[in-house]
């Protein structure tokens, strides 16, 4: 049976990964530091995952062959000479802390002189997330091993586009293995990173042009949350399906994702039947009520969120080079600096410069954006209407 180790058995370890490499026939080794989640996947020997829309749920079992602690000790290091794939999922911070055990996974099977390749899937919310880490990994190879990775381990880019929000304390306390997510099961990974022949994995798309997949999830997928968190906190909305419900914020929204579709026809040359599949998903998402989410955790962070490339920024940027006029994404961006939520710490600061030094300078200094170019300016106007309504929350703009 085709094995995988699995670091991280968190929400798209479980809520992602895990299904689809189950339902393609790998058994599932997770490497976890959570101790009580792995007594509970090893006591179980699986888990369970909910699916769940607006009108209905589902319940899948999915079966674990044994849950490791993160240690490169023998067990996990002899397991890792065996697999036949890796995943990571334990977000960006701790990759470094893993790199040294997979790097010594990588050693043993040079020295077994283990002749079939090794890809990992790198599971992590960043860019150029598996060359970052291919460079953290070789660090801990010695060098009369690097001819020996190069020809057989592959690390590989992947978008996750699905929704997995983060257990509750009361479902935890109910079956602390319990995971929910909603049932979107596409996989884009970068295909010119494997090594050797492509994984048959479920829902898999391999991509030549992987830029535009993961520009698709940050100017379609992050930018749409975006808009929902900032606009959804100017209105007075609580949860991202009430700012969806609003109209004014639903034009928003649809008029931005109108603006980011033509600049993908044009600069990615992506199909439009491709581009409406993937907004219509992603709107009926974006819906659903079982996984609603918080307009503020939706917003938090607008200082890294509106970075030169982020999800606003550079979704306009685009819309820009494909000589388009990002008039619903300059909106959202002024949304986004009007953003003050008192117990976001990002968001206090954003407020303190701002009056410190001037929206303009601001916009210069996080976002890149000069005044007088016309995206500057297009922010500006947007911006003093957006402070001009002293009573904007729930009010109409």
């Amino acid at each position: 049976m085709k094995s995988v180790v699995m670091f991280g058995a968190g929400c798209v370890g479980r809520g992602f990964l895990g299904q689809l490499l189950s339902e393609s026939g790998y058994a599932l080794t997770f490497v976890e530091i959570d101790e009580p989640l792995i007594a509970a996947l090893n006591a179980r020997g699986g888990y369970t995952l909910r699916l769940v829309d607006n009108d209905w749920s589902q319940d899948i079992n999915i079966p674990v062959t044994r849950t490791l602690y993160s240690q490169a000790d023998e067990t996990l290091v002899t397991t890792l000479a065996e697999t036949s794939l890796i995943t990571t999922a334990v977000g960006v911070r701790s990759l470094p802390d893993i790199a040294p055990i997979i790097a010594a996974g990588i050693v043993c099977r040079a020295e077994r002189e283990v002749a079939s390749p090794l890809n990992v899937l790198i599971g992590e919310n960043m860019q150029n997330a598996a060359a970052t880490f291919r460079a953290m990994v070789l660090q801990h190879v010695p060098s009369a091993y690097h001819a020996y990775a190069e020809a057989h381990v592959g690390f590989v880019d992947v978008v996750i586009g699905r929704t997995i929000p983060k257990p509750t304390p009361a479902m935890r306390a109910a079956d602390y293995s319990l995971i929910v997510a909603d049932a979107y099961k596409k996989l884009p990974v970068n295909r010119p990173r494997f090594v050797g022949p492509l994984p048959e994995i479920v829902g898999l798309i391999p991509a030549d042009n992987f830029t535009a997949y993961i520009e698709r999830k940050l100017y379609l997928h992050n930018c749409g949350h975006a808009i929902l968190g900032y606009l959804g906190y100017l209105r007075g909305h609580d949860l991202s399906v009430e700012a969806l419900e609003d109209p004014f914020i639903y034009d928003v929204l649809t008029r931005a994702f109108a603006e980011v579709r033509g600049s993908f026809l044009t600069v990615h040359r992506m199909e439009a039947a491709e581009l409406d599949d993937f907004i219509a998903e992603l709107l009926k998402g974006f819906a659903n009520r079982a996984l609603a989410d918080t307009v503020v955790r939706l917003a938090r962070d607008p200082l890294r969120k509106l970075g030169p490339q982020e999800r606003l920024v550079g979704a306009a940027r685009q819309v820009e080079k494909a000589g388009l006029i990002p008039d619903a994404l300059s909106l959202a961006m002024a949304a986004a600096y009007c953003y003050d939520y008192a117990d976001d710490p990002l968001a206090v600061e954003l407020q303190r410069r701002i009056t410190a030094e001037g929206l303009k300078a601001v916009m210069t200094d996080v976002s890149g954006i000069h005044p007088d170019e016309p995206l500057g300016k297009l922010i500006h106007q947007q911006y003093a209407v957006l402070t001009a309504y002293q009573h904007l929350k729930g009010e109409s703009l």
